[in-house]
Protein backbone atom coordinates (compact mmCIF):
# COMPACT_ATOMS: atom_id res chain seq x y z
CA UNK A 1 0.00 0.00 0.00
CA UNK A 2 1.29 3.40 -0.83
CA UNK A 3 2.33 6.21 2.07
CA UNK A 4 2.27 9.52 1.27
CA UNK A 5 4.31 10.98 3.93
CA UNK A 6 5.08 15.02 3.93
CA UNK A 7 8.85 15.87 6.00
CA UNK A 8 8.47 19.48 7.51
CA UNK A 9 11.40 21.17 8.81
CA UNK A 10 11.47 23.12 12.45
CA UNK A 11 12.28 26.38 10.08
CA UNK A 12 8.85 26.07 8.67
CA UNK A 13 7.00 25.65 12.15
CA UNK A 14 8.98 26.89 15.14
CA UNK A 15 8.28 31.14 15.24
CA UNK A 16 10.58 33.14 17.40
CA UNK A 17 10.44 37.02 18.37
CA UNK A 18 13.02 39.44 17.07
CA UNK A 19 14.65 38.81 20.84
CA UNK A 20 15.34 35.39 19.91
CA UNK A 21 12.21 34.34 22.23
CA UNK A 22 10.08 31.57 20.97
CA UNK A 23 6.72 32.94 20.11
CA UNK A 24 4.51 30.34 20.99
CA UNK A 25 1.30 31.67 19.65
CA UNK A 26 2.88 31.81 16.12
CA UNK A 27 4.40 28.38 16.73
CA UNK A 28 1.17 26.47 17.53
CA UNK A 29 -0.50 28.59 14.33
CA UNK A 30 2.09 27.34 11.75
CA UNK A 31 2.37 24.10 13.61
CA UNK A 32 -1.45 23.26 13.18
CA UNK A 33 -1.33 24.66 10.18
CA UNK A 34 1.10 22.07 9.10
CA UNK A 35 -1.01 19.36 10.57
CA UNK A 36 -4.33 20.64 9.11
CA UNK A 37 -3.21 20.39 5.83
CA UNK A 38 -3.94 16.46 5.72
CA UNK A 39 -7.56 16.66 4.52
CA UNK A 40 -8.67 14.24 2.92
CA UNK A 41 -7.86 12.60 -0.10
CA UNK A 42 -4.82 14.10 0.64
CA UNK A 43 -4.43 12.59 4.13
CA UNK A 44 -0.73 11.78 4.98
CA UNK A 45 2.10 11.00 7.43
CA UNK A 46 4.19 13.51 8.83
CA UNK A 47 8.10 13.79 9.63
CA UNK A 48 8.66 17.03 12.23
CA UNK A 49 12.73 17.53 11.50
CA UNK A 50 13.55 19.09 14.83
CA UNK A 51 16.95 18.00 14.36
CA UNK A 52 18.29 21.84 13.17
CA UNK A 53 16.20 23.46 15.22
CA UNK A 54 18.25 26.64 17.52
CA UNK A 55 15.68 27.00 19.51
CA UNK A 56 14.10 24.69 22.72
CA UNK A 57 10.85 24.27 23.97
CA UNK A 58 10.05 24.66 27.70
CA UNK A 59 8.05 21.66 28.98
CA UNK A 60 4.91 23.76 29.24
CA UNK A 61 5.36 24.86 25.54
CA UNK A 62 5.34 21.18 24.25
CA UNK A 63 2.50 20.40 26.86
CA UNK A 64 0.35 23.27 24.69
CA UNK A 65 1.53 22.01 21.25
CA UNK A 66 0.68 18.53 21.78
CA UNK A 67 -2.90 19.96 23.26
CA UNK A 68 -3.42 22.11 20.24
CA UNK A 69 -2.51 19.71 17.74
CA UNK A 70 -5.39 17.55 19.74
CA UNK A 71 -8.08 20.04 19.29
CA UNK A 72 -7.95 20.19 15.67
CA UNK A 73 -10.35 19.38 13.68
CA UNK A 74 -9.98 15.78 11.82
CA UNK A 75 -8.48 14.19 10.23
CA UNK A 76 -4.74 15.17 11.47
CA UNK A 77 -1.68 13.47 9.82
CA UNK A 78 -2.50 10.09 10.71
CA UNK A 79 1.07 9.23 11.81
CA UNK A 80 3.58 12.07 13.04
CA UNK A 81 6.92 11.06 13.77
CA UNK A 82 9.24 13.52 15.44
CA UNK A 83 12.69 13.74 14.70
CA UNK A 84 15.29 15.04 17.06
CA UNK A 85 18.87 15.04 17.95
CA UNK A 86 19.60 12.66 20.86
CA UNK A 87 20.57 15.61 23.25
CA UNK A 88 16.44 16.79 22.56
CA UNK A 89 14.85 13.42 22.89
CA UNK A 90 13.49 14.16 26.24
CA UNK A 91 11.56 16.70 24.95
CA UNK A 92 10.17 14.79 22.10
CA UNK A 93 9.22 12.01 23.60
CA UNK A 94 7.44 14.14 26.20
CA UNK A 95 5.79 15.57 23.23
CA UNK A 96 4.67 12.39 21.59
CA UNK A 97 3.74 11.20 25.10
CA UNK A 98 1.21 14.09 25.48
CA UNK A 99 0.18 13.84 22.27
CA UNK A 100 -0.59 10.16 22.78
CA UNK A 101 -2.58 10.33 25.11
CA UNK A 102 -4.71 12.54 23.61
CA UNK A 103 -5.19 9.96 20.97
CA UNK A 104 -2.78 11.06 18.11
CA UNK A 105 -0.19 8.83 16.91
CA UNK A 106 2.95 10.37 17.52
CA UNK A 107 6.56 8.58 17.82
CA UNK A 108 9.77 10.42 18.86
CA UNK A 109 12.96 9.40 16.80
CA UNK A 110 16.94 10.27 16.65
CA UNK A 111 16.85 8.77 13.29
CA UNK A 112 15.53 9.09 10.24
CA UNK A 113 15.68 5.46 9.40
CA UNK A 114 13.99 4.40 12.05
CA UNK A 115 11.38 7.10 11.84
CA UNK A 116 11.18 6.53 7.85
CA UNK A 117 10.63 2.47 8.61
CA UNK A 118 7.60 3.02 11.88
CA UNK A 119 5.74 5.07 9.12
CA UNK A 120 5.81 2.68 6.49
CA UNK A 121 5.57 -0.36 9.00
CA UNK A 122 3.04 0.71 10.36
CA UNK A 123 -0.17 1.30 7.69
CA UNK A 124 -2.99 2.56 8.27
Amino acid sequence: MPTDIRIVHAHEFVKVTAEGQIDSGETKRMLVECASASAPPTQYDMVLDTRRAHVRLSATEVWYLAAELSNLPKPTPRRTAVLCPLKDFDTAAFFALCAQNRGLRIEAFTSFEDAMEWLVANGT
